[in-house]
């Protein structure tokens, strides 16, 4: 039988939590809930889940620590809950870590559809596999993405990547020294534009080097930085 993928649904409404908690179950897939920040921090790093929603506004630890937190220690796929007019706060969650949000009130068929497709993009999923043979890779000096099974490996090894930071890199990579600028790249990798506020792209170029760094320098050498522009993936950097 198929390992159903195991969710952790936090938010301080009970309501919330309980419908939530039926659609998801009806997808068959295992839902662990959390009513406050504590509780959902303390749960996300005992366990592996493969993937959490996360309400932004909480008494005590809110969204936005829990989802820094996580991100010290795990790459799990994280959606999060925002009211309308939390513009400053969705920005607070990308640059966080988040992979994906979703406005209250919303549609729960809306929250297992984002669900789905981010457990789809996610390159931590455990029951993703590549049945056929893989064809879409992407093989550099040093570095080499497999988007069927999105998986990214520098010197042979393996680096776990959120799925945002997998389509930052697999985006960049697709067009090796092709020069983005961040807004570019929070239209096509975010689908989100932020007005003006390009933090995100910046956290997040920081953590993929980061990430890479601790394999294989001369792979996180290849995101470059092109200043008073933004950024470019240069295919041959020794």
């Amino acid at each position: 039988m198929t390992q159903e993928a195991k969710i952790l649904v936090v938010d301080d409404e009970e309501r919330i939590r309980r419908l939530l908690k039926m659609y998801l179950e009806r997808e068959n897939y295992e839902v662990d809930d959390a009513e406050n920040g504590e509780k959902a921090l303390k749960l996300a790093l005992d366990k592996d889940y493969d993937l959490i929603v996360l309400d932004l506004m909480m008494p005590g630890i809110d969204g936005i620590e829990v989802c820094e937190e996580i991100r010290k220690h795990k790459a799990t796929p994280i959606i999060m809950l925002t009211a309308k007019g939390e513009e400053a706060n969705r920005v607070q969650g990308f640059e966080a870590g988040t992979d994906d949000y979703i406005v209250k009130p919303f549609s729960p068929r809306e929250v297992v559809l984002r669900v789905k497709a981010l457990l789809r993009r996610s390159s931590t999923t455990k029951f993703l596999q590549t049945e056929t043979t893989t064809k879409d890779v992407l093989v550099f000096p040093h570095l080499t993405i497999d988007n069927d099974a999105h998986r990214v490996t520098a010197d042979g090894k393996h680096i776990s990547l959120t799925p945002k930071e997998y389509e930052l890199l697999h985006y960049l990579a697709m067009s090796p020294d092709k020069v983005f600028a961040r807004e570019q790249l929070l239209k096509d990798v975010w689908n989100y534009e932020f007005f003006g506020d390009l933090r995100t792209v910046d956290t997040h170029i920081k953590r993929l080097r980061e990430k890479l760094n601790k394999v294989s320098p001369e792979a996180a050498n290849m995101i470059s930085t092109v200043w008073g522009v933004g950024y470019k993936f240069e295919a041959v950097k020794e």
